[in-house]
C-alpha cells in the first residue's frame, strides 16, 4: 500500500501530463475503433500476394496522385502504429491498431514482416472475423 501511495504522490505534480496522456489514449481508442475495422474490411483479399489487383491499380494512377496517396497512407500508418503502441499501456485495442498501422507504413522488409505478423493465430483470427462480419472473403496468404 505504501508503494501505491508513493507512486500517487509522484504523479500528483504532473496532472497536466496525465490529462494529455488520457486524451491521447482516448483519441487513439476512437480512431482505432473506426479506422482499424474500416481498413481491414477495405483490404483486398489478395493484398499479401505478389500480383495483387490493388498493386496493379495503383501503378496505373498519375505519379503525383500516387505520391500524395503514399504520403497520406504513411502518415495514417504512423498515427495508428504509435497509437497502437500507446494502447499497450493504456486502454484500447493495441495489437490490432499496431498491426493496421504497420500494414500502412512502407519500409524495407515490410512484406515479409506483414506476412509473418498476419500468420500469427490471434491476428489472423481477428482479421478474418472482421472480414466475415463485413461479408468479405478471408485474406489469401502466400505459401511458406
Amino acid at each position: 500500500m505504501d508503494w501505491l501511495l508513493e507512486q500517487w504522490s509522484r504523479l500528483r505534480g504532473h496532472e497536466e501530463w496525465l490529462w494529455w496522456t488520457g486524451a491521447i489514449s482516448l483519441a487513439t481508442v476512437v480512431v482505432s475503433a473506426v479506422a482499424v475495422p474500416m481498413l481491414i474490411r477495405r483490404m483486398p483479399y489478395d493484398y499479401f500476394l505478389e500480383n495483387s489487383e490493388g498493386a496493379a491499380r495503383m501503378k496505373r494512377r498519375h505519379p503525383v496522385l500516387r505520391l500524395v496517396l503514399l504520403v497520406l497512407k504513411n502518415l495514417l500508418g504512423l498515427v495508428l502504429a504509435v497509437g497502437g503502441f500507446i494502447m499497450f499501456f493504456t486502454p484500447g485495442q493495441g495489437l490490432l491498431t499496431l498491426v493496421a498501422g504497420i500494414l500502412l507504413l512502407n519500409f524495407p522488409g515490410k512484406r515479409r514482416f506483414e506476412v509473418w505478423l498476419v500468420r500469427r493465430k490471434p491476428v489472423h483470427r481477428a482479421i478474418d472475423w472482421m472480414r466475415r462480419r463485413a461479408g468479405k472473403r478471408p485474406l489469401d496468404l502466400p505459401e511458406g
